[in-house]
């Protein structure tokens, strides 16, 4: 699928030293969807940067087309944010 990136993204992806290729495995096969506030959908999955075990989530507005790829972060609060079903 084809994503459109925001100026945010890019910032946020800079600032937070994330890399394209992790954001972009993310986003071909995320391990959850989880809807959030305002048409958003967070892409998440479980991932290691710099040796250390953290989530990894992209908030993808998926109501246009192409969906547009909003900011992305990290989190070692896993438990907090990953759905069981």
């Amino acid at each position: 699928m084809r994503f459109h990136y925001s100026k945010h993204l890019h910032e946020e992806l800079d600032r937070r030293k994330i890399s394209r290729k992790l954001l972009e495995q993310v986003l071909q096969g995320p391990e959850q969807k989880v809807p959030e506030v305002d048409n958003v959908t967070c892409y998440q999955s479980q991932v290691e940067i710099e040796g250390k075990p953290c989530l990894l989530r992209v908030m993808v507005n998926e109501t246009v087309d192409p969906p547009v790829v909003v900011t992305v972060y990290r989190t070692s609060k896993i438990s907090k944010y990953w759905r069981v079903p």
